[in-house]
């Protein structure tokens, strides 16, 4: 529902696209522009934790105690000119005052949900001209470690979540992930397909939907285990990888990164374990359990574009509804 997204549309709109939006309107100052805190407005939050990762970092730090001493950071200076005792958020993601930032973008693939080096070419590139910038502070080969660090931490979390996955994975085969996805109101794009069929499990038509369909990762109307797999990737991950890209190691161990990580992988399979004792004992009393009726109908999904299709286009989904990109703007 709206109300729920205002969040996500606030910035993914037509902000993303105004010179307004960094510069501020009715201002219009590039010196406004050039402080970190323009950009925390919209790079924050649990599964893009920019901000948060920055500001705790030693360099945040050393912006934060510093930013009102113009000897220190004189943002009236051009960025390409910039010579501050510590980096900014521009300074490194728009180099030179370059305004494409996925031109000298650390960003790697999926925030960080993949390992940050995965061998091809185009990794090898970025991570040069990561150490390039670095460089005018530290040493490459200081750069390059860290570099190595992270890639670690992410190796690590990979494992921790890929685990967590196959808890899931298993006890939705057995038949025991509960509700089924057949017992589920659809989700936003009509279907009733299982969460997690993601990535790899696109092409198993055991996971339900057609070879290929793809699941929606829920966060209401779904089983906790389920919700907890979400999580696991796309919140504690995203503290590890954006931590470790940012200096703040406190923030990829402590603040929900790798001890969030094993404590969900604990949570999943406590709930695992549980499924399946409450399955035995319900078989073995000879207990037929049937969801709860507000599964079908969720709290508010009535509001959701998944209903709305399922009621108006039977057997079709919001993809086969869009013979045309924008399509969805209109209609």
């Amino acid at each position: 529902p709206p109300g729920d997204t205002a969040g996500c549309t606030f910035c993914h709109t037509s902000p993303e696209e105004r010179c307004s939006t960094c510069h501020q309107r009715h201002q219009f100052n590039p010196a406004v522009a050039r402080k970190s805190e323009q950009c925390k407005t919209c790079h924050w939050g649990k599964d893009h934790r920019d901000w948060e990762a920055y500001d705790i970092s030693i360099h945040g730090t050393v912006y934060q105690v510093n930013k009102w001493d113009p000897t220190q950071f004189d943002m009236s200076k051009k960025l390409a000119d910039a010579d501050y005792v510590g980096p900014t958020c521009q300074y490194c993601h728009m180099r030179g005052g370059h305004h494409n930032v996925q031109r000298l973008s650390t960003v790697y693939t999926s925030m960080g949900m993949s390992n940050a080096d995965r061998g091809a070419p185009l990794w090898k590139e970025k991570r040069d001209t990561w150490v390039s910038v670095c460089d005018d502070c530290h040493s490459p080969r200081f750069a390059r470690e860290n570099l190595q660090a992270m890639d670690e931490a992410c190796k690590d979390a990979g494992l921790k979540y890929t685990e967590t996955f196959k808890v899931a994975e298993n006890l939705m085969l057995d038949g025991m992930g509960e509700p089924m996805p057949k017992d589920l109101a659809p989700d936003w794009s009509g279907q009733h397909i299982w969460s997690l069929k993601i990535g790899a499990y696109h092409e198993g038509e055991k996971y339900g939907g057609k070879k290929g369909e793809s699941g929606e990762f829920r966060m209401s109307n779904c089983s906790d285990i389920e919700r907890v797999c979400f999580e696991s990737v796309g919140y504690w991950m995203t503290y590890i990888f954006k931590g470790m890209a940012h200096g703040s190691w406190n923030d990829a161990t402590y603040c929900d990164g790798s001890f969030g990580m094993d404590r969900w992988l604990v949570k999943a399979k406590a709930a695992s374990e549980q499924a399946r004792r409450f399955t035995a004992l319900e078989k073995k009393a000879g207990i037929n359990w049937v969801p709860a009726e507000f599964w079908r109908k969720g709290d508010y999904l009535d509001q959701l574009s998944g209903m709305k299709i399922v009621k108006e286009f039977p057997g079709k989904t919001i993809f086969d509804l869009c013979p045309e990109p924008g399509w969805l703007d209109t209609h």
